[in-house]
């Protein structure tokens, strides 16, 4: 291989240098990111033989539903018989049009622990979840809160107990994490594969120190800290974030603890249609643009790596002299780590063979989250459900 010419053009070693560059922090990223999230026990948090029956704090469960009766048959009996000593469960009923009361009330009569919460008639002036979510909260009578949402079904009927563990190291808010079931299909599969995304980038962030999102799908925090921070206030006339916003706003490495033990997660639904799913996607984006500058350069990070390297890649190939067989072997280490490391990360929740067609759902999601960024932008108010 003749290197002479590379060697003499500015404009080469520039394109070889920022594709270096590139390759390196996503090898970083691939490594930080993944394998920190999969070896990731925090031996400070007590175990649930450790604990003793007075230590355990009250908890009331907290659930915002509108027409969602079918998925609360199937998750209420998993919430309502919690192998816990003392918690609630707040159901808050939202102008549902389906048998949501009549779940409801069934359940109510055999359950004492179930605390429907009826809202008939719209009156949230704010739109979105915050406003329903915050009468469960005020509504809740327990110590700590507990948030999912009506599609989730716990993974273990010590869900509670095992969220509750970080608590008792003196946290204020935990995050825990949730995984979606699985299906045979294209879509879950994507699914599945920005879930797993999403769970590195928010768990592995929340782990090295700086949470900055969670889900409310499996997220808790004292009661008092919740009043004591204002709520929602800050953001009530921003429709999404009720969950995203609040941790950004208030987490931080002193206050906050990540429980990823198998029997803390949460099962959830996946979307049946592409529609759904892009829906709920725009939810999570829109908030975004709230978040502080060094967030924002921490997200935008990764996808510019991503850019960079595909980029210059190509115009080493078309427009340089560059050997090609270089780049094919740097593609190729790049590929395998990915491939590896996302092995090890989905290996930890338990997540069949997404991992070994990461590199083609990268590129898919660099495109798709680049659209889906612009169109957040200009539709800021989305109704929620």
């Amino acid at each position: 291989m003749d290197f002479t010419g590379v060697l003499n053009s500015y404009y080469t070693l520039f394109l070889l240098a920022v594709l270096l560059l590139a390759f390196i922090y996503l090898c970083l990223y691939y490594g930080l990111r993944y394998l920190r999230v999969a070896r990731y026990k925090n031996k400070k948090l007590p175990s649930v033989e450790e604990v003793q029956p007075s230590q355990w704090p009250s908890v009331s469960v907290v659930i915002v539903a509108h027409n969602e009766a079918e998925y609360l048959k199937e998750s209420l009996p998993y919430l309502l018989e919690q192998d816990y000593p003392d918690y609630e469960v707040v159901v808050v009923d939202y102008t549902s049009q389906d048998d949501t009361p009549f779940v409801l009330r069934l359940c109510s009569e055999n359950y004492p622990i179930l605390k429907p919460v009826s809202f008939p008639e719209d009156v949230n002036m704010f739109r979105g979840k915050k406003y329903p979510l915050s009468i469960g909260i005020k509504s809740a009578t327990k110590d700590v809160v507990l948030l999912t949402e009506p599609d989730c079904i716990p993974s273990d009927f010590g869900w509670i107990r095992q969220m509750m563990c970080g608590h008792l190291h003196g946290a204020s808010l935990v995050i825990g994490y949730s995984l979606l079931k699985e299906e045979k299909t294209l879509l879950n599969a994507f699914q599945q594969y920005e879930n797993l995304m999403f769970n590195a980038s928010s768990l592995g962030r929340a782990i090295a120190g700086h949470p900055y999102t969670a889900t409310g799908r499996n997220l808790s925090y004292r009661r008092d800290f919740f009043f004591s921070r204002g709520g929602f206030i800050s953001h009530y006339t921003i429709p999404d974030g009720a969950d995203d916003l609040f941790v950004n706003q208030n987490a931080n490495r002193a206050n906050t603890a990540v429980v990823l033990h198998e029997k803390a997660a949460v099962v959830a639904e996946p979307k049946s249609t592409f529609a759904l799913w892009h829906l709920e996607r725009l939810h999570r984006y829109a908030t975004q643009h709230c978040y502080s500058i060094a967030d924002k350069l921490s997200l935008f990070c990764y996808p510019a790596a991503q850019i960079a390297f595909w980029t210059t890649g190509i115009l080493i190939l078309l427009t340089t002299t560059f050997p090609w067989q270089l780049l094919a072997a740097l593609l190729l280490i790049k590929f395998a780590w990915q491939i590896t490391t996302a092995a090890v990360f989905s290996k930890r929740f338990k997540i069949k063979k997404v991992a070994y067609f990461s590199p083609f759902f990268e590129l898919y999601f660099l495109f798709a989250n680049t659209i889906l960024h612009f169109l957040t932008l200009r539709k800021k108010n989305i109704r929620w459900r």
